[in-house]
């Protein structure tokens, strides 16, 4: 599903983002990447959707080598992953329907594909009443769904979540973790960067921990696992 191979990332300033990175996240997993700001878990998710390159190494989304990707082909090998932001990046001016819907129209959904699929995937994450409404008429938790429900109208293998909680509140925080982790049971792969360590503790899945661009540490258990 997705395999990194001795992957190492410099930045042009010489900051060194991730160093000799080697994993295997399976199909099906759920997956905590870990770390204190700056360890390099937002490099590793920009290398899985190949919004940075590898300086050196060799990165596998579903069996496929995406090290030396060309840029036309990035947004099809995006069709396989669904995205979910901190800051949840939803269109102010259309509603919540429209910010579901758009994510099809952008593939060439059909008009009936997407009468059909939008309003199960509002249900699925508890929207249904909330089609009509505009995202600045929403709480955070709502928006986030809203969210969370656009990664998942294409029906991709993965959901890709960086932070997906840093702006919420502590309640809200463990109802998209819930939704996250019915959305694995499932059958989809989740890969979610987070500094959340009362959720990464109780949830006890595999956590993928970095310091300073290294992997430390790659365990089932809670943030502070030890190798």
């Amino acid at each position: 599903m997705i395999e990194f191979k001795n992957v190492s990332k410099v930045y042009k300033t010489g900051t060194v983002g991730v160093k000799n990175a080697n994993f295997v996240i399976d199909k099906g997993e759920f997956v905590f990447l870990v770390g204190a700001s700056g360890s390099g878990k937002s490099t590793l998710i920009k290398l899985i959707l190949k919004e940075e390159d590898a300086t050196e190494g060799k990165i596998l989304i579903n069996r496929k080598d995406i090290t030396h990707l060309k840029q036309s082909r990035v947004p099809y090998l995006r069709r396989s992953m669904g995205v979910v932001f901190q800051d949840f990046r939803l269109l102010p001016d259309k509603t919540v329907y429209d910010n579901v819907a758009f994510a099809m129209y952008i593939v060439n959904a059909t008009p009936k594909h997407i009468r059909r699929q939008v309003p199960m995937l509002l249900s699925l994450v508890g929207l249904s009443n909330k089609a009509k409404v505009y995202p600045h008429e929403l709480s955070g938790g709502e928006q986030q769904r809203v969210a969370l429900a656009r990664a998942l109208v294409n029906n991709p293998s993965m959901i890709i979540a960086d932070e997906p909680t840093g702006n919420l509140d502590p309640e809200t925080a463990w109802e998209i973790m819930s939704l996250l982790n019915d959305i694995n049971l499932r059958g989809t792969t989740v890969v979610v960067a987070t500094h959340a360590k009362d959720i990464v503790d109780f949830m006890k899945k595999r956590v993928i921990k970095l310091e300073n661009g290294f992997i430390v540490s790659d365990k089932k258990g809670g943030y502070d696992s030890e190798i």
